[in-house]
């Protein structure tokens, strides 16, 4: 397993939901973490709260990045995904696109007793009816597999889903407008996971996760890419 240089850092950007949550550490003694319910005020107000939270760390210190991919707020997934593909893009470094769903699963197995053979059945309200859906199963010591990979579904397709499920799993209902700002420090353990079994993870590999028609997604993913952007951070 590979360790981060020494007096390098990784940063994690959580937009999906309208609390803001970054996160920084260097997995040895230097971490740390903090939310703002934004809000509508996210896309105005995040840069700023970025930049400060960096400090006294520089961009130049960072080694690798992590996002929040979504699911949740469109606007709020787009603007997190522009930034950190802009940020890995001018800094060259890998960029690592986290589902939420398995950010929160990380966070409850962190802070519930829960059988290490079970999974988590987590369900997240989306548009028209539908809801967000996935199953991360818990393994000690650190390990999460992905069961059942994000998807978007009606509800009775998803209780039949579960009703088929043959292994252990607890039912986790994410409620409309839920802030998940703080599983921010999961995400960038999640990435940091990765990171340390060789896995290197290109900017223009971050794609959101918006749980549209694939033609839709894809379309939602050029305009990442080039067609709409945020406000670019001064990289000093």
């Amino acid at each position: 397993m590979e360790s981060l240089e020494p007096n390098k850092y990784s940063l994690a950007i959580h937009t999906t939901s309208p609390e803001l949550g970054l996160a920084l550490s260097n997995f040895a003694d230097d971490s740390r973490c903090q939310t703002w319910n934004l809000g509508r005020d996210l896309s105005t107000l995040m840069h700023q709260h970025l930049t400060d939270f960096i400090q006294p760390q520089t961009w130049r210190d960072l080694a690798f990045i992590a996002v929040a991919k979504g699911p949740g707020s469109f606007t709020g997934t787009r603007i997190g995904v522009v930034t950190a593909r802009t940020l890995a893009q001018q800094l060259d470094i890998p960029l690592f696109a986290i589902s939420t769903l398995a950010a929160v699963a990380w966070e409850l197995a962190q802070n519930l007793e829960i059988n290490p053979n079970g999974a988590y059945a987590l369900q997240m309200p989306a548009q028209r009816g539908q809801i967000f859906t996935a199953i991360y199963q818990f393994q000690i010591p650190s390990r999460l597999t992905q069961v059942m990979p994000d998807t978007v579904t009606t509800p009775d397709a998803w209780k039949q889903t579960l009703e088929t499920l043959e292994i252990p799993y607890q039912p986790i209902d994410i409620p409309v407008g839920a802030l998940l700002g703080a599983s921010v420090s999961s995400l960038l353990k999640l990435a940091y996971l990765d990171w340390q079994q060789g896995k290197r993870p290109h900017w223009a590999e971050a794609l959101p996760f918006y749980g549209q028609h694939p033609v839709a997604d894809k379309i939602n993913s050029s305009s990442v890419a080039g067609e709409v952007r945020s406000p670019e951070p001064e990289l000093n």
